[in-house]
């Protein structure tokens, strides 16, 4: 490699796994970084969340606290399971997207909320829930598996078996009378 020209041991180093690597540690580092900044906040909304059951207990901010502390227990899993497979579970996210709706919803008390903002609420829990119906049917994406290679390898097997049939066909002639 000493031997290579500059330009030439630049292309190797960039078409290298090293690259990537290295860009996947950082990206681990910042998601840990996150994942215990996360933690920190929880604990201390963990904290503020015991002092308002103090009495007077105030039960609408008791509710918003136990469901804003729900939202960040889905977003630490989110962060954790992002660490384990290195993918973004988009059932966990839809989960929260869901949660965070309902959250809202629930804090600001539904009469209280112009019907506009209830109906669109409501659209956007209806396509949350599709999300989730759909991706129970979508086949898992990870553990090595990635459904454009499976798909393409199926279409190459087809269209070799078309071609070896083909040629089958003009090889084998019929007898002559």
């Amino acid at each position: 490699m000493q031997n290579l020209p500059a330009s030439s041991r630049w292309a190797t180093w960039l078409n290298g796994n090293y690259v990537v690597r290295i860009l996947e540690l950082v990206q681990d580092l910042i998601v840990i970084s996150l994942c215990i900044g996360l933690f920190s906040f929880m604990v201390m909304q963990l904290r503020g969340m015991f002092l308002s059951l103090l009495p007077p207990l105030n039960f609408p901010e008791v509710t918003s606290d136990i469901l804003f502390l729900l939202i960040l227990v889905e977003l630490f899993r989110l962060l954790i399971i992002y660490l384990q497979e290195h993918r973004v579970s988009i059932g966990v996210a839809v989960e929260v997207s869901i949660v965070s709706v309902l959250r809202e919803i629930i804090v600001r008390g539904v009469l209280d909320t112009p019907w506009t903002q209830v109906l669109a609420s409501c659209s956007f829990l209806v396509v949350l829930g599709g999300l989730l119906v759909v991706r129970a049917w979508i086949p898992p994406t990870f553990d090595g598996i990635d459904p454009e290679q499976e798909v393409s390898r199926r279409h190459r097997i087809r269209f070799a078996h078309d071609i070896a049939d083909i040629a089958e066909r003009d090889t084998v002639k019929p007898p002559l009378d």
